[in-house]
């Protein structure tokens, strides 16, 4: 067994290797503070026949022991991976990704277990750090190391690798990766942060990333195995010069054409073509043909970007693309929006529901349940192509969730919009930053419901074409081929205040801070022009939602009166909801009761049904109650659910009355006054009360007063007696018949 440690941010990361999992290719525990991971890499023994990529598969696995939890559902044991599960599968790969033989096709599989996580420290980037340290004492070809941090931003001071606890109160959740001198992955989450705390966080993580790397060669040279060797694939020089001599006249015309499925098509031919006259020439080696026809078209396009800064649409650099923005589109949902860009289109739609509708995470984080939602679907038929819908990949559920964390920090809280916000965002046609798109598509979507959201929000893709000579051309607002056939896709978003999500992959071996810090401006100048176009749309959210969109009633109860809103089993809010015709009751802890209901009839008779449960009987103040008991000394009124109160026989009416039965009945519905709350809660009442207010008899002209018998005077002149002008006198007796004097 042999072990390590480095210290970051003043915690204490530890490496061990040669205790378990023997049979690994590379094996290591990472450990910080309680939390710590198993994590693995494999590599198969031979090479994978008849492929033209690099087969690696990154895992990241959440155990639920390791927080201490028993997972849900009828089978109790864990399932599909969560949502930040595979975003964090993705988070490994990114970085390592680029890291490997142009030429190496053996399978590689790295899997990254959390065997316990104590909240504090982020188990995200110390997957990526020990998927780096079991690669780079492995056999298997990396060409790391590499490290990750995560930066915060807590009382405007940078901060590296804050607790988990801290996370929600940072404005900045940054996660950095790369080797000793070059950033190779971003991915971000911030409050609207300016662009120049994020180029100085990633200068700071690129400090702490190096020393991570000089750690891990430090583990390596101790304990680590011989690398293998991977053969380069046999160059044809033969074929590849017949290749561009045939293409030197027609390339051109084929591959520059502003329309993807025109140029798409034509290069198409034009491969068909050259495949087809060189044939005859080479029969045995049509494949390095076809490899000649692809690394000309990709050596074509960045030539002509860098040297003559022309793209293949025509394009310049900054220049973006024609944009449309069309805002209500939809009839029947509560907010939808059209965003195209070039031959990139998005629908994106708004749902409203109940703040009941929130999803529940069954996860190793600190949060439960989440009330925004973005959904991203990419259907086969946006890139023209016919094959079988499947559920969301990792690619669907990344674009979401760079898209939901683009627009949180401009959503309004529960409080000031009691609402569950669920976005979908339908792909229609795709040439690239389809994310970025989604962005613009649900900021604009969210206006139109009538969220209240703080601003726009817009995001764009940027590209980096890196020349041999190192020559760099920073594209924006990037297209398919270009993402496909460049070395970065760097997708930004924000406000005009700031950023609020950015993310970063390399197919290169990374960049320095200072191209990082270029694009980053030129991403601002680009999304400042496309919110210029949005705000043309549609520029401040709808005051009034659609008819179609539940409205949200919140009544505020003491928190000890929930149960009799929910009541016995739930009884009671089944019956309100069922009485009153409302769609949703949702309580919370805090005695904040929300109503859903697209009926403002409905809502309103709920309304009024809680507050009637659960109000408090005020003195002095009117209601309408019904007899449900008679006593010979008076009757029982109900003026509340479960509150009864008592009007004393002198109390019935202006005359005297002989029987209780000779002024009301049981069942009758009658307006009393509250004349007293007593010590013991007891509620006295009086129809009289109401009846001289009818005639115009105000308080100022009659006075109730009362005393028990050994109690302290109750009256505004503390004499000790009731009295009102012109009455007559006779006994009184309390609810219980005791013994209570007072004088008419």
């Amino acid at each position: 067994m042999n072990q390590t440690q480095l210290e970051i941010a003043g915690r204490t990361i530890t490496m061990e290797t040669g205790r378990v999992a023997g049979q690994a290719s590379g094996a290591v525990t990472v450990r910080s503070g309680d939390t710590m991971l198993l994590v693995t890499a494999v590599m198969a023994a031979t090479p994978r026949e008849g492929i033209d990529f690099f087969p690696l598969t990154c895992d990241y696995e959440e155990k639920l022991y390791a927080a201490g939890k028993i997972p849900g559902g009828f089978i109790r044991r864990e399932g599909r991976p969560s949502e930040q599960a595979i975003l964090n599968s993705r988070l490994i790969d990114r970085p390592i990704r680029p890291l490997f033989p142009k030429d190496f096709r053996n399978d590689v599989q790295v899997i990254a277990t959390v065997l316990s996580v104590d909240q504090d420290a982020d188990p995200a980037t110390l997957a990526i750090f020990g998927a780096s340290t079991a690669l780079s004492i492995s056999p298997i070809p990396f060409q790391g190391p590499i490290g990750a941090v995560r930066m915060g931003v807590l009382d405007d001071q940078i901060v590296v690798n804050p607790s988990v606890n801290k996370l929600g109160e940072s404005k900045l959740d940054l996660v950095v990766a790369g080797t000793r001198d070059a950033i190779i992955m971003v991915e971000a989450g911030a409050k609207e942060v300016p662009e120049s705390t994020i180029v100085e966080a990633l200068r700071i993580a690129q400090a702490e990333i190096a020393r991570q790397c000089d750690a891990q060669e430090a583990f390596r040279r101790e304990v680590g195995k011989p690398k293998v060797d991977v053969p380069e694939a046999p160059k044809d020089a033969e074929a590849d010069s017949a290749v561009e001599q045939y293409l030197s006249e027609r390339l051109d015309q084929a591959l520059f054409n502003p329309n993807k499925a025109l140029r798409e098509s034509a290069l198409d031919d034009l491969k068909k073509e050259t495949i087809a006259e060189l044939g005859p020439r080479f029969p045995d080696r049509l494949p390095a043909l076809s490899r000649s026809f692809e690394a000309r078209v990709k050596a074509r396009v960045r030539q002509k970007i860098v040297d003559e800064g022309m793209r293949p649409d025509g394009r310049k650099t900054t220049e973006i693309r024609p944009i449309s923005c069309e805002v209500g589109i939809l009839p029947r949902t509560h907010g939808s929006a059209l965003f195209t860009r070039g031959q990139t289109q998005a629908l994106s739609i708004v749902t409203l529901g109940s703040i009941g509708d929130k999803q529940k995470l069954d996860g190793l984080g600190l949060e439960e349940f989440k009330r925004f939602m973005h959904h991203y679907n990419f259907p086969p038929f946006s890139v023209g192509e016919a094959r079988p819908l499947r559920s969301p990949g990792r690619r669907e559920i990344g674009h979401g969730a760079l898209a939901e964390r683009a627009l949180l920090p401009v959503v309004p809280t529960e409080e000031e919009f009691p609402y569950t916000i669920r976005l979908v965002t339908e792909i229609l046609s795709s040439n690239g930053s389809t994310s970025m798109a989604s962005v613009c598509g649900s900021s604009l979507a969210m206006m139109d419901a009538g969220v209240p959201i703080k601003g726009q929000v817009a995001g764009i893709a940027m590209g980096l074409i890196k020349a041999e000579d190192n020559k760099v051309a920073v594209l924006s607002d990037i297209q398919g081929i270009e993402d496909a056939l460049g070395d970065m896709d760097f997708k930004v978003a924000g406000t005009r205040t700031g950023v609020t999500a950015m993310q970063m992959d390399m197919k290169i071996k990374g960049i320095g801070v200072e191209v990082l810090a270029s694009a980053i401006e030129q991403a601002r100048q680009g999304r400042l022009f496309i919110m210029d176009k949005m705000d043309a749309a549609i520029a401040q959210p709808r005051t009034v939602m659609s008819q179609y969109a539940p409205r949200m009633i919140t009544v505020q109860i003491h928190p000890d009166k929930i149960r009799e809103v929910i009541g016995p089993g739930g009884k009671m809010i089944r019956k309100i909801i069922e009485d009153s015709g409302v769609a949703s009751i949702d309580i919370e802890d805090d005695g904040r009761v929300i109503i859903g209901s697209v009926n403002g009839e409905s809502a309103a008779k709920a309304e009024q049904i809680i507050r009637d449960l659960t109000g408090e009987v005020e003195v002095g103040k009117n209601y309408k109650g019904k007899v449900v008991r008679i006593m010979p000394f008076g009757a029982f009124v109900q003026i509340m659910p479960n509150q009864d109160g008592l009007v004393h026989i002198s109390q019935l009416a202006e005359d005297r009355v002989e029987r209780v039965e000779d002024a009301v009945q049981v069942g009758d519905e009658i307006d009393v006054k509250v004349t007293e709350v007593d010590r013991q809660g007891r509620v006295n009442l009086s129809r009289k009360a109401v009846l001289q207010e009818a005639k115009g008899i105000t308080n100022g002209d009659w006075i109730v007063t009362e005393r028990d018998r050994g109690g302290p005077p109750r009256s505004p002149g503390g004499g000790g007696f009731n009295r009102d002008r012109g009455g007559d006198r006779g006994p009184r007796r309390d609810y219980a018949g005791r013994g209570r004097e007072n004088r008419n």
